[in-house]
């Protein structure tokens, strides 16, 4: 690499082997973390192998939440635990699928770009893999790049991302990279036994792809015994100290204690050749931890949504109550309930023993009168309520029907003849046919009312927060609302949108068009978690003295 005065970065690639789900994302944003507290400044980025250009049109089913950055993109959920670990914005260059490769390329090819050569997977797609993992390293902004490879080593799709590896490991300076291999060590109950051959084959796997690993870290139910950490660095080709437990966690919060223990940050930098002698500051973070297994309350929560049976669907609302219950010493106890389960009939029975309940963001019908009969319960009988997009809308249309009296009030998404379309799309919008075309998406603006609830929540009159939606507050209807006492008391600067309304007669009962958990971090838990927390503690603690 010329040297041009600004810093070059190290990059370091982290693969997995064996079965999926091991914690790549963790292990990548744990080792981030412990070297950021060491003061290197990092980053992380995720190469996705499918062909979807991005997660946007999934199904949360599919692939959990879709995590939206700053500026836009729809990335994978990993990028909401690099953000929370590391409390540093991720964009669009950090998160890169196959799709989007071969659309780059493609796109290319049909401007002419490569004079008429044959288009093939290795140079072209290889060199814009390539290209991709070292545009952040290039910025100058970082000392260490870590990119997390997505899949399975031995995967038919990941194979390009592989060999991009293997020529960047083959390109650059001798201690310019690192290759990291998660794996598993299985313990077979009936042999009594930790078993490494599974790890074997995934190494060999690798190195046929012409990767050598350097540092497995191997995930294990057990203590990894020192002859069985020198068994695999024989078989592997590392050496023992290169030899990792990730022993199963408590919470993921843990793992980089776990990972410092095992002194991943010090070979890390010994590889790369990084002196550095800072030791690593892990004190507000033990501190975090100390909050979260030590609460002095708890307090139940109901979540309702049409994907609950898969929690990943909603990962950063979830992470957020841990963030906001450790700020408050109270452990949050998510109850999950299924919109279609609810009904005016059976209301009262599933939320009358909650402290708190949130109705959470989605897309389509299905479920939609089971949150509007929640939210009528709760506004009804005082319980501190949030809703997150699609549960603001819904608290807007149920004020809508119960309140001001119009009947049959809806949003256009589900009724498009409604009489009353409290929520509707904004008129430049209706031509857009395109689906993604439509999506307000990132961050916006948003100035807050003076003396609201919003306002002591934030404590500033003017933020940005990341949106992820269609359908907006219809203003005709805003002074009716403001009238009944609905207010709306966040507002974009550039096109008057509301993007919060509250109802100040009530204990707690806020609801936003953006989306607050994209921005909570162990570091800043987001002020609309930590309060809502809190004010379900003070109704819970009432409730209780109410009944002794």
């Amino acid at each position: 690499m010329a040297s041009t005065g600004q810093k070059t970065a190290k990059y370091i690639f982290v693969t997995g082997g064996v079965t999926s789900s091991l914690g790549k994302g963790i292990i990548a944003s744990s080792l981030a973390k412990l070297l950021q507290s060491r003061g290197l400044s990092v980053t992380i980025q995720k190469f996705d192998p499918y062909i979807n250009v991005d997660p946007g049109t999934l199904n949360p089913y599919e692939h959990g939440e879709c995590y939206v950055t700053d500026d836009g993109a729809e990335t994978d959920l990993d990028l909401g635990h690099y953000e929370r670990y590391l409390n540093v914005r991720t964009s669009q260059a950090n998160n890169i699928t196959t799709g989007r490769i071969y659309y780059n390329v493609i796109m290319r090819e049909r401007k002419g770009d490569f004079l008429g050569k044959t288009v093939q997977v290795i140079p072209h797609i290889t060199d814009e893999i390539k290209n991709n993992m070292l545009l952040l390293g290039q910025t100058g902004d970082y000392d260490v790049v870590i990119t997390e490879i997505g899949g399975c080593v031995g995967d038919i799709e990941s194979l390009p991302f592989i060999e991009a590896v293997r020529q960047i490991k083959f390109e650059l300076g001798e201690n310019d990279t690192l290759v990291i291999h998660l794996t598993l060590i299985p313990y077979l109950s009936s042999a009594g036994e930790l078993k490494t051959k599974p790890t074997q084959h995934s190494v060999k796997e690798l190195q046929e792809s012409g990767v050598q690993p350097d540092i497995l870290v191997c995930r294990t139910e057990h203590p990894l015994p020192n002859e069985l950490r020198k068994k695999i660095a024989l078989f592997c080709n590392v050496q023992t100290s290169s030899v990792i437990e990730a022993m199963d966690a408590e919470t993921i919060y843990d793992v980089p204690i776990l990972m410092r223990k095992e002194r991943l940050d010090q070979r890390a930098l010994y590889m790369l050749d990084i002196y550095n002698d800072q030791d690593a500051d892990l004190d507000a973070w033990k501190s975090f931890l100390a909050k979260l297994k030590n609460p002095s309350d708890s307090i139940r929560v109901g979540l309702v949504g049409k994907y609950v049976e898969l929690h990943d669907a909603y990962k950063s609302i979830v992470e957020s109550f841990i963030h906001a219950g450790a700020e408050n010493e109270c452990k949050v106890n998510i109850e999950w309930i299924h919109s279609e389960s609810l009904a005016p009939e059976n209301v009262e029975e599933k939320l009358r023993d909650l402290d708190g309940v949130l109705v959470a963001p989605g897309f389509g019908e299905r479920g939609i009168e089971g949150k509007i009969a929640a939210i009528r319960y709760v506004r009804e009988n005082g319980i501190p309520f949030f809703g997150i997009c699609l549960g603001m809308q819904m608290a807007v249309i149920e004020y809508g029907r119960h309140v001001l009296g119009l009947e049959g009030a809806h949003s256009v998404e589900m009724n498009p003849n409604t009489p009353h379309p409290v929520i509707n799309l904004m008129a430049e919008q209706k031509d857009i046919t395109n689906k993604g075309g439509t999506m307000r998406l990132g961050a916006y603006a948003c100035r807050i009312k003076k003396d609201s609830l919003a306002h002591r929540i934030y404590g500033r009159l003017n933020i940005s927060e990341r949106h992820r939606h269609r359908y907006e507050f219809n203003n005709e209807y805003l002074k009716q609302y403001e009238q009944a006492g609905m207010l709306g008391t966040g507002i974009n600067p550039e096109n008057n949108l509301v993007e919060m309304v509250e109802i100040p007669e009530h204990p707690f009962f806020v609801g936003v068009q953006f989306h607050p958990e994209l921005k909570s971090t162990v570091m800043n838990p987001h002020p609309l978690f930590v309060h809502f927390v809190k004010s379900a503690l003070t109704y819970s603690l009432q409730k209780r003295a109410v009944m002794h």
